[in-house]
Order: structure tokens, then C-alpha cells, then sequence
């Protein structure tokens, strides 16, 4: 038994920990870079933001994308060149990327949790709540006065960034509206967002959301985002826009670059 436990908490330490960085064939596309004092996470904060062709020279305001996992080391490069393509192609209208370089990745991507292993991943884990203060006091203002943006504003991320990705979804819905989450870390603190799912749904905000999801192979991952997707099947909110991509052929590392074109014409197409 006590070696059971203890692959279980390598792999979960292997799914938090995963960011699926950017490659090294991932070209830096021109962007612009500032940092931020923070007083909710007390300290300095590396913001990158990526515009599209023609921003400079146009008076649009555009909508915001916000990812964590933000840094050029991370997977900035990888999600800036795919959305250059998709709005080349005009399978997406342009829309600027904001990347959050991480610091301590463990610590702001993870929320409260009262399961011992997990709070072995790291020295400080639960600092969700701030990181997300952060994101909605101080970088959406900056990012308001620093560019032309509409009220429109989506977040993106992968496994522990997922993991944020849907506990913002469930516990600060206003924030965004549109949400992608690729093998989001559900199981977290005993799959706590999905044991309260219902309840959460149950005190949704009147305004449209849109959520994209997808679960790879991952027996630690897919059982959760499969209940997931069954509860907003039976929930069946009129105003919860979602889609959940079931992924058996892919790995937790391979999940994002194979499903992310199809995740964020999805959730950016407001016909679809």
C-alpha cells in the first residue's frame, strides 16, 4: 500500500510541476515587456504582452487573453506565434496576449488544500487567492492604461495553470469570460473544485461564460474533468457556454500543443 501512495505522489508531483515549456524552435515573437511592484504577492512581477499585426498603426480596442506560465522560458513564444496564425488565417478576430512570468509556479497556481502530500510539492503552496488579487487589481489596470482593450478578457493554462484556470472559473467567474483549461490538476486538494461544483454553479453570475476543457490520458487527470463534464451536462446552465475534449490518445505533456488551435478558435468564436 505504502508504495502505491508513493507513485501516486510522484505523479503528482510530475503533473504539477509540468509546465510543457516553450521548445527551443519556438521563435520570441516581438513583444513588449514591464514589471510590476506588487503589494498583493510582495513582489516584482515580469508582465509580457504580445499585440497582433496592425495594433500599433490601428485605433481598435481588443480583447485580452491572460495566461500564467507567462515567461519567454515558459510557454509565451509557443501560445504568441499560435495565435499570430490563427488571426492570419482569420479563423479568430486579433486579440493581445499577456503573459505572467512565473516566480514561484507551485505556490500561486495551487489553492488552499488539507491533503498532507500535497503540500509536500513545495515550501509554500495556496496562493491562488493572491495571485488572482493581483491579477484583477493591479495587472488588469495596468494593462487597461498601458493598451486600447475592450472588457472582453479570457485566461489560458495547462495542468497546475489549469488548475487556476478552473478554480478562477468557480470562485471568480466575473473575471473572465471566456476559459481554457488543458488537464487542468483537478485532483487537487481531493478533487475539491469538482466535489463542489453544483454548489458553485448554483450561485453563477447572470452573464454569458464560455469554458474549453480537455483531459488527456492521464489516470490522475481524466476521471476528474470527465465527472466535470458530466455535472455541467446535468446542470445544463443557459448561460454556461462549454465544451470538455475528451483527449485518450494524448499524454498530459503532448495535450496542449495538440489541442490548443481547436481550444481557443472555440472559445473566441462567440457563433461557435
Amino acid at each position: 500500500m505504502k508504495f502505491i501512495y508513493y507513485n501516486l505522489f510522484i505523479t503528482l508531483v510530475t503533473l504539477v510541476s509540468c509546465s510543457n515549456a516553450s521548445q527551443p524552435n519556438d521563435p520570441i515573437p516581438e513583444h513588449e515587456i514591464f514589471t510590476i511592484q506588487s503589494k498583493l504577492v510582495g513582489e516584482v512581477r515580469t508582465i509580457n504582452v504580445w499585440t497582433p499585426a496592425g495594433y500599433k498603426s490601428a485605433l481598435d480596442s481588443l480583447p485580452v487573453m491572460y495566461m500564467a506560465d507567462g515567461g519567454l522560458k515558459e510557454d509565451f513564444p509557443h501560445i504568441a506565434n499560435t495565435l499570430a496564425e490563427l488571426i492570419q488565417l482569420k479563423k479568430i478576430k486579433p486579440i493581445i496576449l499577456v503573459g505572467i512570468e512565473n516566480t514561484q509556479r507551485r505556490r500561486d497556481l495551487t489553492g488552499y488544500t488539507e491533503v498532507a502530500k500535497d503540500k509536500e510539492i513545495a515550501p509554500v503552496v495556496g496562493g491562488s487567492d493572491k495571485f488572482r488579487a493581483f491579477i484583477k487589481d493591479e495587472l488588469f489596470p495596468e494593462i487597461t492604461k498601458r493598451y486600447r482593450t475592450t472588457n472582453e478578457k479570457s485566461i489560458i493554462g495547462e495542468s497546475a495553470s489549469g488548475l487556476f484556470v478552473m478554480e478562477t472559473f468557480f470562485l471568480s467567474p466575473e473575471m473572465f469570460d471566456n476559459y481554457i483549461a488543458f488537464d487542468p490538476s483537478l485532483w487537487w486538494n481531493n478533487h475539491y473544485l469538482v466535489r463542489t461544483a453544483k454548489e458553485n454553479l448554483s450561485k453563477f453570475p447572470a452573464a454569458e461564460k464560455r469554458i474549453w476543457f480537455a483531459g488527456s490520458s492521464a489516470g490522475e487527470v481524466s476521471p476528474y474533468t470527465k465527472e466535470l463534464a458530466e455535472i455541467f451536462k446535468t446542470e445544463n446552465r443557459l448561460n454556461l457556454k462549454w465544451n470538455y475534449s475528451d483527449e485518450p490518445k494524448e499524454k498530459h505533456t503532448t495535450i496542449f500543443r495538440k489541442t490548443k488551435e481547436k481550444a481557443m478558435i472555440w472559445a473566441l468564436n462567440k457563433t461557435e
